[in-house]
């Protein structure tokens, strides 16, 4: 395909594609070549209305002016800069504006290239932390089943989707895994947090009896878990992880891949539900999508354990080659400059009750077992077909695009996270797009 086409290429073989049903997709490829706002284009032309926000990561909308102008100027500018024992302004510059936005003590940056990469960044901190504290025996990990924390070995290992680990051998050693919150029996068509199952979140003492507090060095959950399906944790679940936590000298680590940067209505899960983690992690919406960067927070006493020793030795044996790159630093600068003009970090709590209300009021549509909501996030969970699991969401996927709306499946639930610039009008597109879509697969 020439540069500038929009016309799908007559060779599709050479690129696996990740996550996706490659054959299926190579049979009948869905092409996007644009993007603007709350819409892409389609290689036909047509118009997609983004219900996913891209991948849960273009929170501002596509093609956003400050971003793609920030992007230009600095390539035209410093395209790179190396990463070791060199730096360049931007870089300091986005760790501090994070920072200023940041949960109260989060106070230091370490700037990665995703999602997975900030898990395993963030599992090597905590590994890190408790030997430079003298506690080398603190090498223990806590997970929770269900739980999606990218795809390197570290974030498989503790992370708890089986269909991400059966295939890749015995992970790392050392992990066990907390029970996850859904129970559809008792909190079903819930709206916002569910009431039940907060006591949950003592499976972690018994997780503690079992192997000793003085092994284990941290507990790694999503405030809310995005990719399993938006699991969203009953009222005083994650608090009660803090105090556990902090009861066994174990540091507790939120995954905000999804939920930072405006997805509940606050600038991360952090805020919504009122628990600060000692490490929070992130990516996606940090450049808006534009260009592959993660930020992993700290806090001082994590961050100055390691500040110790003669001055010219490195204190940390960790990074990458382009951890804080000039170019990413320039879109999340651009991306948090859009989110404060526009206010887009809290107005999921002004759309917030709109959404929940458009999202259930699909209660009654065919095959429709539960709906969750939470700030701009929502899932509508079907019945598997007997024999067929995740069929059927699948081809409501494939019908919902074919009527000009992206949304996301996992298993057999819809997942959806619209752009913060949605508008009522689109969330009644989307709605009424599924309801049709729900009524017409089998």
């Amino acid at each position: 395909m020439t540069e500038g086409a929009t016309s799908i290429p007559n060779d599709l073989s050479a690129f696996w594609m990740p996550f996706t049903a490659n054959r299926q997709f190579k049979s009948a490829p869905r092409m996007f070549v644009g993007a603007k706002d709350m819409h892409y284009t389609t290689a036909d032309g047509r118009q997609v209305l983004d219900g996913t926000a891209g991948l849960w990561c273009v929170n501002a909308g596509h093609c956003r002016p400050l971003i793609t102008e920030a992007i230009q100027k600095q390539a035209a500018e410093l395209d790179y800069a190396p990463a070791f024992q060199m730096g360049h302004p931007k870089a300091f510059e986005l760790a501090n504006r994070l920072v200023d936005i940041a949960p109260k003590g989060l106070d230091h940056v370490f700037f990665t290239n995703s999602g997975s990469e900030s898990v395993d960044t963030a599992l090597k901190i905590a590994l890190a932390y408790h030997r430079v504290k003298g506690e080398g025996a603190r090498t223990r990990l806590i997970g929770r089943e269900r739980a999606y924390h990218g795809v390197n070995f570290g974030g498989i290992s503790v992370g708890g989707i089986v269909a991400n680990r059966k295939m890749f051998g015995t992970m790392i050693g050392g992990v066990d895994h907390m029970p996850h919150t859904h129970n559809l029996e008792k909190n079903a068509f819930s709206r916002g947090e569910p009431q039940h199952g907060a006591e949950l979140a003592d499976a972690l003492e018994r997780i503690v009896a079992l192997h000793d507090a003085s092994t284990i060095a941290a507990v790694i959950v999503e405030p809310v878990a995005g990719s399993t399906g938006v699991l969203i944790p009953p009222p005083g679940y994650l608090k009660r992880l803090r105090e556990i936590c902090d009861k066994h000298g174990i540091l507790l680590i939120f995954d905000e891949v999804i939920t930072g940067y405006g997805r509940l209505g606050t600038p991360f899960g952090a805020d919504y539900f009122g628990v600060t983690p000692d490490i929070m992690i992130t990516a996606k919406g940090l450049t808006n999508g534009v260009i592959p960067m993660g930020a992993v927070f700290t806090s001082s006493k994590i961050h100055d354990a390691f500040m110790t020793g003669p001055e010219h030795l490195i204190e940390f044996f960790h990074g990458y080659t382009y951890s804080g790159n000039p170019i990413a630093a320039a879109a999340g600068l651009a991306t948090l400059e859009t989110y404060k003009q526009e206010g887009l970090l809290t107005r999921g709590a002004e759309l917030g009750p709109y959404w929940e209300d458009a999202l259930h009021s699909l209660r009654d549509a065919p095959n429709v077992i539960d709906i969750r909501n939470i700030g701009l996030v929502g899932a509508i969970e079907l019945e598997p077909i007997s024999g067929q699991p995740t069929k059927r969401a699948f081809s409501a996927f494939v019908k919902a695009y074919e009527k000009g709306v992206l949304i996301r499946t996992t298993g057999d639930i819809i997942a959806l996270s619209p752009p913060l610039i949605v508008q009522k009008e689109h969330i009644d597109t989307i709605v009424e797009t599924i309801r049709t879509v729900l009524g017409e697969v089998d």
